[in-house]
């Protein structure tokens, strides 16, 4: 993902201007790419996933009583907690900083069930699942929980009979609203650092009809597959908070000092950055130091534009040292973070 920020990228991704108030600036949205929410030492190369979302024995009771109140098939939380796992691998085998990713076999059995996130695992035992697993790093899938609620409904109609005679009959229609509460942890063993810890919550829908409440149940035949989807793209999307992401970003600039700002505006609309450029520059001259110090920081803002954040920092410097334009000095921070962002992204 080398030379993200390239001059062509950013002004195709311009997507708008807003004006801010009745003042004398305007707000370009630009998009850019931002490094990962979740970084982990880079020597980190192969990834185990470890399920540690079955409940320790002396806590099994209170999970199968929680199965049977809310109406869970048995195995669906195993089945769930699987197609998480499997669907975290497959992205994370995407992610070209990582070489290997395996599902580990190993158990834990000190989780409290029930949804609830367990204590962390001890360094010592993630150092144990590393040495003897040849991994780097462990993702764990900490608790994997469904919740499911029911609601019945029953309506009187007319069925067709023998003979074809219509005949009064009830019908139960059942609705059954499950919760899928996930969380997730990861331990980065070279840094003694529990790198994330994220709770996800997704929700499903399902409706059967029959003509008994059991019958009704049977017939949302959909609900296991629907929890089974979710679970999937929980794990995906899990497995992206590793990767750059896609934000955006609004920088001010001065439209309305001089005529020359004014029509620099106009050619900022409509794309014309070098002409506007050209306008901006002259103004740097110009006898008034707060005007001058307004076209210095609009240099620096499309040098950012153009993805030259070298010069862009040199202009906003002097907008704010030679002019004292009070806006640049907040730029420069944030011309030297996007500097450092660059740096991150580039690794991928």
């Amino acid at each position: 993902m080398k030379n993200i920020f390239t001059y062509k990228t950013l002004v195709s991704a311009m997507v708008v201007l807003i004006a801010v108030g009745c003042g004398s600036k305007k707000s370009l949205r630009t998009e850019v790419i931002k490094p990962p929410i979740v970084t982990l030492d880079s020597s980190v190369k192969k990834i185990g996933i470890l399920n540690r979302s079955i409940p320790s024995d002396e806590n099994v009771g209170l999970d199968q009583v929680d199965k049977i109140l809310s109406i869970e098939g048995a195995k669906l939380d195993e089945d769930g907690a699987r197609q998480a796992m499997i669907a975290l691998k497959t992205a994370l085998l995407q992610n070209p900083r990582f070489t290997e990713v395996t599902i580990l076999s190993n158990s834990l059995k000190e989780n409290p069930g029930g949804g609830i996130f367990p204590s962390p695992i001890s360094w010592d035992q993630i150092n144990d699942l590393c040495k003897t697993n040849n991994i780097d790093a462990v993702f764990t899938l900490a608790l994997y929980d469904t919740d499911a609620k029911a609601s019945y409904t029953v309506e009187n109609k007319k069925i067709e009979g023998p003979l074809g005679i219509e005949l009064p009959a009830v019908e139960h229609k059942v609705s059954i609203d499950t919760k899928i509460k996930t969380g997730w942890r990861i331990y980065d063993p070279i840094r003694k650092k529990i790198s994330d810890q994220l709770s996800v919550n997704e929700k499903t829908k399902s409706v059967g009809k029959g003509i008994n409440p059991i019958k009704a149940i049977e017939a949302a035949t959909n609900r296991k597959q629907s929890v089974l989807q979710i679970s999937q793209k929980i794990g995906s999307d899990y497995a992206s908070r590793l990767l750059p992401y896609k934000d955006n970003v609004y920088r001010d600039y001065y439209v309305k000092a001089t005529p020359n700002f004014e029509v620099a505006k106009r050619k900022v609309e409509t794309g014309q950055w070098e002409g506007a450029a050209e306008l901006w520059e002259k103004e740097t001259n110009n006898s008034d130091p707060e005007i001058a110090g307004q076209a210095c920081f609009n240099m620096a803002f499309y040098n950012e534009i153009k993805g030259d954040y070298t010069k862009a920092i040199e202009w906003a410097t002097k907008a704010y040292t030679d002019y004292e334009n009070k806006n640049a000095l907040r730029y420069i921070n944030d011309l030297k973070e996007r500097i450092e962002d660059n740096k991150i992204v580039g690794d991928y």
